[in-house]
């Protein structure tokens, strides 16, 4: 069956997770200062912020470095697990919604637009995050494990998501809140609502900001598709 679209071309809409749709990122927060401190040093807020977005990997070997700790295939991956575990705690509960995000979710699959959630987050957290979120909103999910490590910023996790729901990534617009995931976003040919949150985004050819998801519909989303 083919997926509705709105007049203006717009097929489908590819959500990031963690400081777009909920606020999340307080709650990465606490893990990742916790897994500094149980490394035997500190996380600096500068480094912090180069984290939003990234993929568990990534994180550790971040955290490793700026802890003084050896960078082995071992250590990354005995790091990410105790964050894993130490998150999963933080996200086995009600996670707060981003402002707007919850009505913008419900105005998209009410006018029944294809949607994707396309994450840095691995499976097993995302599944965590979605009794809070609510799976119904999504058509598919892209998660950080399973798009082969080429992760945000690199284009993939977000083409993946348009194969999935068989759109091309030109009729779709991705919404987003950090720097890795607008770039990963632009890269595969989405449009990009970004909506900055913990850190500033610069600006891009297919990017559109607003200040929160309030207000924000299909007509708005097809507007800012036809914009860029």
């Amino acid at each position: 069956m083919t997926a509705p679209s709105s007049p203006d071309g717009l097929e489908a809409v590819l959500w990031d997770m963690d400081g777009t749709l909920v606020d999340s990122e307080k709650l990465w927060d606490v893990a990742l200062y916790e897994a500094a401190e149980m490394l035997g040093g500190t996380l600096s807020e500068q480094t912090r912020l180069t984290l939003v977005g990234s993929n568990m990997d990534a994180t550790a070997t971040v955290l490793l470095g700026e802890t003084g700790r050896p960078v082995t295939d071992q250590s990354v991956a005995e790091t990410g697990e105790w964050i894993r575990r130490r998150t999963a705690g933080l996200f086995d509960g009600a996670l707060p919604w981003r402002p707007g995000a919850r009505e913008a979710l419900a105005a998209v699959r009410a006018a029944g637009l294809r949607s994707a959630l396309v994450t840095s987050t691995e499976r097993a957290l995302t599944e965590l995050a979605l009794n809070s979120i609510g799976r119904d909103f999504f058509d598919v999910t892209v998660c950080g494990d399973e798009v082969g490590g080429e992760n945000k910023p690199l284009p993939r996790p977000y083409r993946q998501a348009a194969e999935l729901l068989g759109v091309p990534t030109a009729r779709c617009v991705a919404v987003e809140d950090s720097p890795p995931g607008a770039e990963a976003a632009e890269r595969a040919g989405c449009a990009v609502l970004v909506v900055p949150n913990d850190v500033d985004v610069p600006p891009g050819p297919r990017r559109v900001f607003r200040e929160s998801l309030a207000g924000v519909d299909v007509p708005a989303l097809a507007a800012l598709l036809a914009q860029v």
